[in-house]
């Protein structure tokens, strides 16, 4: 499926989420865990993967690998210097990000105590498979969760709601799908392959949504969000045991 396009009041809804989903995603590049971005060139740090350094700097994993002649498994060290695309930018205005946008509060900013109690909601796992990279409150840290698997798996809706954005036009994420469950919560997908559910489409909880892919990645995986109020909460913390369903 191609990059989906948005109209009327959905547009604007989604548009404000995919700048909270990018900012805190993006944001924090500072971190002692996270690599440092000073101009158009970003230091490698410990933890760092080509994939991680594409959503902190906003530069794809295809333009590092050949900006940097980096060829797969894309290896790199630690100190390594990489070229990016230019200073880190903001999905709306494409000016250099102070860590800060009007309405977005960073995730690593906000305590747990203002999180939504366990079993508030229900949510099932998007899909099968490994976390191989867990939810981090650290600025520059994963937002959400990675989920290794095998390419074409499915992957299915957390919960119930209505499709907000499907497409490829936020850098750092390829094929990628958010869906509003209420006014609190939404969830997001990313690096399908292929994409199964259209722009304002209802679906249900447990309904395929897409497959497992690498798109915007540097291999096969799922990068799962759940956001509470534009926050980016950790999912393991709300999902059930995996190979479970959820008991609510």
């Amino acid at each position: 499926m191609s990059a989906g396009r948005l109209s009327g009041k959905p547009f604007h809804i989604a548009l404000c989420l995919m700048i909270a989903l990018l900012i805190a995603g993006c944001s924090g590049n500072k971190s002692s865990g996270s690599g440092s971005d000073s101009g158009s060139i970003y230091t490698v740090k410990r933890g760092d993967t080509l994939y991680r350094i594409s959503r902190i700097t906003g530069t794809s994993v295809k333009d590092l690998a050949r900006l940097n002649d980096i060829s797969a498994p894309y290896t790199i060290e630690i100190g390594q210097r990489l070229k990016i695309n230019g200073a880190k930018k903001t999905a709306s205005s494409g000016r250099k990000s102070s860590g800060k946008t009007a309405g977005v509060t960073p995730s690593s900013a906000v305590p747990l105590s203002s999180w939504p109690p366990v079993g508030h909601r229900c949510w099932r796992w998007p899909t099968s498979g490994k976390v191989i990279l867990p939810y981090s409150t650290a600025d520059g840290g994963n937002k959400g969760i990675d989920i290794a698997g095998k390419r074409g798996q499915p992957v299915i809706a957390s919960g119930a709601g209505t499709v907000v954005y499907a497409g490829n036009q936020l850098r750092g994420y390829g094929n990628l799908i958010m869906i509003k469950h209420s006014e609190d919560y939404i969830t997001a997908y990313a690096h399908n392959d292929t994409l199964l559910v259209n722009n304002g489409q209802k679906v249900k909880a447990g309904e395929k949504i897409a497959t497992m892919g690498s798109s915007g990645a540097d291999g096969v995986q799922l990068h799962f969000q759940i956001r509470y109020r534009a926050t980016a909460i950790d999912p393991q913390r709300y999902l059930p045991p995996p190979g479970k369903a959820p008991s609510c």
